[in-house]
């Protein structure tokens, strides 16, 4: 038995579920989700109880019904608290700024670059070397902070980059003088 498919999802105050077949519309104060779920799973809403179960122990199915469960329970958890990510610019004349919904940020190449969000995210620039990602979807949120994170690889040598803040990056030596032996 899947023991994370197994667990009941329990839904807080405020968030409303709708259930139409194999489609789930979440909606709550951090916005609103939907999501088709394969047709094998079955999603079961009883009082303020979301549970799924799968149709036989299928190894496909089995896989299914933990994928399913976490999905769900990423929906009922973004819609109420919503999820965010922060990233850190780290070298000598890295910056951003908040310019209207996006960013624009200045990473060391000759030109600044826009990042405009996605899906129903929100962009906030924290002070000059930090950035917010927040947004309902787990998974856009993830999304556009590798995005983001992409514009400028934290360089294992110099440290230099856009990091998650809770990312540590393995510095490596550098080229060392050649000893006199000729």
């Amino acid at each position: 038995m899947s023991r994370i498919g197994q667990a009941p999802i329990n839904v807080p105050n405020g968030i409303e579920v709708k259930l139409d077949g194999s489609t789930v519309t979440i909606k709550g104060k951090a916005g609103e989700l939907v999501r088709t779920f394969p047709a094998s799973m079955k999603i079961d809403l009883t009082g303020d109880v979301l549970s799924v179960i799968r149709p036989n122990d299928e190894p496909d199915q089995r896989a299914l019904h933990g994928l399913t469960r976490s999905l769900l329970n990423n929906m009922v958890i973004g819609c109420s608290d919503g999820f965010s990510k922060r990233l850190e610019l780290i070298g000598t004349g890295y910056r951003v700024q908040q310019k209207g919904g996006g960013l624009e940020v200045n990473v060391g190449y000759s030109h600044p670059i826009d990042i405009q969000p996605i899906g129903s995210n929100k962009l906030t620039a924290d002070g000059q070397t930090f950035i917010v990602v927040s947004g309902p979807s787990k998974e856009d949120v993830g999304d556009q902070a590798a995005r983001i994170r992409k514009v400028r690889k934290p360089n294992p040598y110099t440290g230099k980059g856009i990091k998650y803040s809770d990312e540590v990056i393995r510095r490596k030596a550098g080229k060392t003088a050649v000893g006199t032996g000729v």
